[in-house]
């Protein structure tokens, strides 16, 4: 078994010759299939760049969306479209609305957009602001109260999605990949080699999902969760307990990559 992982490639920072060559250039990989891990475009572009997946790669793309996929739209609208291309296609899981996907008895792949929930740092003092709070609809014109407690909103939902095929692929393989798009960790919001400050955190890191994350995973201490996020586009690895690994890629706008293969090799997954 092998998986690729891509993570905020942004597209629409391409033209459509760099665009072409990129899409060659996963074409060119042997894989199984390929595990996106958020920010592939803006709302107008997002499905056009899905489809262009579909279309060109032959193997299974798995994808969670980012914060950028909603800019210039709302998240109703940009949930609604992206739902209809998936359940359309073979070749498109959108894993916030797929099942555990069993590859084999051992390992299961399961996922969720995972908003940043504004639950660790400093959200209530913090000066930094996000495009998301004027390019997203349902974030724009509010007060800051008001905006923690929809992107709490938005962390929740994202946990009453996940937990349950968390727990469902942990009873039944011995691997478990998770992908999602902010970490779900403050010791994996990598920025240039260090984890970001009290500033940055409440937007950039899922708490709740990092704590329904590690419930699940002590009570299957005998099940490994590797862990596939971005957003903060700065690589980095964190291990917050013996069986839970977190990488964390690194993305430049303009120059998207691939940032690594997942591979199962004698019952274990690695990255290369």
């Amino acid at each position: 078994m092998r998986y690729g992982w891509i993570s905020d490639i942004h597209l629409n920072f391409l033209g459509c010759a760099a665009r072409r060559r990129f899409f060659d250039d996963l074409d060119a990989h042997e894989v199984d299939g390929w595990l996106l891990s958020g920010d592939t475009g803006e709302a107008p572009s997002i499905l056009s760049y899905l489809r262009e997946f579909d279309r060109r790669l032959a193997v299974p793309t798995c994808f969670v969306l980012g914060n950028h996929d909603f800019y210039n739209g709302s998240l109703k609208g940009v949930v609604h479209q992206v739902a209809e291309l998936s359940a359309a296609s073979e070749r498109l899981v959108w894993l916030t609305t797929a099942a555990p996907l069993f590859l084999n008895k051992d390992l299961a792949i399961v996922g969720d957009d995972c908003w940043s929930d504004g639950r660790l740092g400093d959200p209530m003092g913090t000066p930094v602001e996000l495009n998301d709070f004027y390019l997203i609809r349902e974030l724009t014109g509010l007060a800051r109260p008001e905006l923690v407690e929809r992107l709490n909103g938005l962390g929740d939902a994202s946990v009453r999605r996940l937990t349950p095929k968390l727990e469902v692929a942990a009873r039944t393989c011995a691997n478990v990949i998770l992908v999602t798009h902010p970490p779900p960790f403050e010791g994996a919001t990598w920025h240039e080699g260090s984890t970001s400050s009290p500033d940055w955190l409440p937007w950039f890191s899922c708490k709740a999902a990092g704590d329904a994350l590690l419930e699940v995973a002590d009570g299957h201490p005998d099940t490994r969760f590797l862990v596939l996020c971005g957003h903060t586009h700065s690589r980095g690895v964190y291990s917050p307990c013996p069986n839970v690994v977190v990488h964390t890629a690194a993305a430049e706008y303009g120059r998207p990559v691939v940032e690594g293969v997942v591979e199962a090799v004698d019952g274990r997954l690695s990255i290369g």
